[in-house]
């Protein structure tokens, strides 16, 4: 079996727990993935943490990797325009590598000219100083990673996690992201368009969560949930259930709701052969036309040509693009 090849780039005031998370998840994958890290010359690189590490490769490793990840530096580090060796070093990547970003990794791409005309996102703190120096890119810094084309974004610290899980659905799909995140001990899916944790008030000690209702309404997705039948279990009233629900989760009730369906919707299409109409219906969708319609909106692909791409990502097989899948 062929690994894919990951090269993770450190640079000088690198943080390194960010730097620590590709090669935390992506190997975590059942060995699809082969993953290194480099520096712009081969040599040792500082940390932002009082320390250097050492690594195994310089630019060169660039040249055979068919992921290229950017790791994050300390703000204070940041400038408009590279230095000559990052660069020199990014213009090693072959035409079509996969290119990502942690955090504020995505100022390094940015500018060098690598995120031009595209939508992108980083730490939202960082954003003012992204907008201002790069008013030609699209900054979206309400969620944790963006997918455009080949190249991918992701918002701070943690969304590092979600994003390398990602790249695991996308390239080998659901299943196995579910298995590395499950043996990393995190979240298997924190949706891309989720908000990043911005100014969100926390709850008063007394406050009731809504996350027992939640646990409650993913045990019966097949059924006609309503927001009174959510709110009623929670026992908190419609507009005081929304409210808070929106506090934690970032997203309204329904809008929770058609994820986590179509959460199911992949990984029934991946792993059963159900059919379209006997998936919408074990979902709660009233009709396959509507699992159809929304699966399109938030995935760009039909459920079959889902299932015909996932299907082909056998164990023998290499890795699989599927868009925004």
């Amino acid at each position: 079996m062929d690994r894919h090849r990951v090269a993770v780039l450190a640079l000088d005031g690198v943080y390194p727990f960010e730097l620590g998370i590709p090669a935390r998840i992506l190997g975590a994958a059942d060995g699809r993935y082969e993953v290194d890290v480099c520096s712009v010359d081969g040599g040792p690189v500082e940390t932002n943490a009082g320390f250097s590490i050492t690594v195994r490769y310089g630019p060169e490793l660039l040249e055979s990797a068919d992921t290229v990840i950017v790791t994050p530096v300390d703000p204070s580090r940041l400038t408009r325009e590279l230095p000559e060796e990052v660069t020199a070093a990014l213009t090693r990547c072959r035409p079509g590598t996969r290119l990502a970003s942690i955090c504020t990794g995505g100022f390094v791409l940015a500018a060098a000219g690598l995120l031009d005309g595209r939508t992108a996102t980083t730490h939202w703190e960082c954003a003012p100083v992204f907008r201002r120096w790069f008013p030609h890119i699209r900054l979206d810094e309400g969620v944790l990673f963006v997918e455009d084309g080949d190249v991918l974004t992701s918002a701070g610290a943690a969304a590092g996690v979600d994003l390398c899980l990602h790249l695991i659905r996308i390239d080998h799909g659901i299943r196995l992201a579910n298995v590395a995140a499950r043996r990393c001990v995190v979240p298997p899916f924190r949706e891309g368009g989720q908000a990043q944790y911005i100014q969100r008030p926390i709850p008063e000690g007394d406050a009731a969560s809504t996350s027992a209702t939640r646990q409650w309404a993913l045990e019966r997705l097949g059924e006609p949930l309503t927001l009174p039948q959510l709110a009623q279990h929670a026992h908190m009233s419609p507009r005081t259930f929304s409210r808070r629900f929106r506090d934690e989760t970032g997203v309204t009730p329904r809008q929770w709701l058609i994820r986590q369906r179509l959460d199911r919707a992949r990984q029934l299409l991946e792993s059963s052969g159900m059919t379209v109409d006997q998936i919408a219906t074990d979902i709660g969708f009233a009709t396959a036309a509507s699992l159809r319609q929304l699966m399109h909106a938030e995935l760009g692909v039909s459920p079959a040509a889902y299932r015909r791409t996932f299907r082909a990502a056998t164990p023998a097989g290499g890795p699989v693009r599927a868009g925004t899948a």
